[in-house]
């Protein structure tokens, strides 16, 4: 008996002593959105259910790209997990920086992902992150002003027709704009809207040779419509303001019109966080001398940088936050409509569709969008906000820092745009892009 009873003293401590090796401390790199925020909060479920800890690092948009870039870039190995989206992922994935994740098992259920998000997540038909929301852009509008100011949204407004609006909205005396709209620089901030507003006046990135357009007449008219749209009827300090700085004007009551992210939708319908939950109207993403390239396609999404020494503790990580379990989770914890949208078909439940009317339309603005054909004339590039090659994000981020000092009054239109230009061809030249 005694024989025994050691024996299985022995094992008790040889598997507890495993399950102690087994644990880890995984640093996760996420921004600083009202979803990961929820995802942060509910972690303690995973960090229960495996052992596992999580050391959080939630950044800006601007400095979370800043840093985890240049992490991944120089192989520091910072972070087992990081937060990217549908234009680093198929870069970094076919450079051999990030884990492939066609191995979390059959009860991760891929098939329920939808395939616009998959295809956006992938590189040579191999999946490199998995999405935790994804989205589309549109146009939201609060009802009362306009039914107060007798204005009617058509369902696809043109950009002429929203500055129109904007005027009739604006009352800078009781701190209501008429529009809000992206200022923040970076090429995921003020350009991923900036870029639309391009591509609908008919504008490119660059044309088929690969040759900057920034100094095109359809990038002189989109930028200087919204610099002096922006300047009449946007809230002062407009380029201190990206996508969580509108949403909270927006929930506040103070902005008539918002062009946007569709994810920003049900934080809307948040009666904890908004005033305008039964105020809310959707319309498409403007266009005006073409529709094509008027509404974006992003995910944001989970990676595991090769340099993690933790990769499986990591794949258990990310399965779990993009799992048909975790939107469950957030249904039940902070409401139906507060579900992160756009990556799995089986969100949108009857249930879903009832309590969030905005739903049916950010799906189908999601399924709808093509970063495969961007713009209206020809390019040699994919991708609708943004531009996948290497180079956009440097030539996109100083973009939006020229045409920021434009909106802040520092420089003219023009001056930025050739500025924007010239770093361009520099950049495209060094890449050999331009012969």
């Amino acid at each position: 008996m005694g024989k025994l009873k050691t024996s299985l003293l022995s094992l008790s401590a040889v598997i507890f002593g495993a399950h102690l090796a087994q644990a880890e401390t995984l640093t996760i790199a996420t921004v600083n959105n009202d979803d990961m925020i929820v995802m942060q909060k509910l972690s303690g479920e995973w960090e229960k259910s495996s052992g596992n800890k999580l050391n959080w690092v939630v950044l800006e948009e601007n400095v979370l790209r800043q840093r985890v870039t240049t992490d991944i870039a120089t192989k520091g190995g910072q972070f087992d997990i990081v937060t990217i989206g549908a234009l680093e992922t198929p870069i970094w994935g076919k450079s051999g920086w990030l884990t492939q994740l066609d191995d979390l098992g059959d009860d991760y259920d891929y098939a329920d992902l939808f395939p616009s998000v998959r295809s956006g997540l992938s590189a040579d038909g191999k999946l490199f992150a998995v999405p935790f929301y994804a989205e589309s852009s549109f146009t939201m509008y609060n009802t009362e002003l306009f039914e107060k100011a007798g204005l009617t949204m058509p369902e696809e407004p043109t950009w002429s027709q929203i500055a129109g609006f904007a005027e009739k909205l604006t009352d800078k005396s009781k701190e209501q704009y008429g529009i809000c709209l992206r200022g923040k620089p970076g090429w995921g901030e003020n350009m991923a809207l900036i870029t639309l507003m391009a591509n609908v006046w008919g504008g490119t990135w660059f044309d088929m040779k690969w040759q900057p357009q920034l100094m095109s007449e359809p990038w002189k008219k989109a930028v200087n419509f919204y610099v002096d749209t922006m300047n009449k009827y946007g809230p002062p300090g407009a380029t201190a303001n990206g996508f969580n700085e509108n949403q909270a004007l927006f929930a506040a009551g103070h902005c008539g019109i918002w062009v946007d992210a569709t994810s920003a939708a049900g934080r809307l319908y948040n009666k904890d966080t908004s005033k305008v939950v039964d105020k809310v109207g959707y319309a498409k993403g403007p266009g005006e001398v073409t529709s094509v390239g008027n509404g974006w396609f992003w995910a944001w999404a989970l990676a595991i940088p090769v340099t993690t020494t933790k990769a499986e503790a990591a794949k258990s990580f990310v399965k779990w936050a993009t799992s048909k379990d975790y939107v469950t989770l957030v249904a039940k914890t902070n409401g139906v409509v507060t579900s992160p949208p756009g990556t799995r078909k089986s969100t949108y439940t009857e249930a879903y569709l009832k309590d969030a009317p905005f739903a049916a339309m950010t799906q189908k603005a999601i399924e709808s969008a093509d970063p495969s054909k961007p713009t209206r004339d020809p390019v040699p590039y994919t991708g609708i906000s943004y531009v996948i090659i290497p180079e956009y994000q440097g030539i996109g981020t100083t973009t939006g820092q020229a045409i920021a000092g434009a909106l802040a009054g520092q420089t003219s239109v023009d001056e930025a745009l050739q500025s924007a230009q010239d770093n361009a061809v520099e950049a495209m030249t060094q890449a050999g892009y331009i012969q």
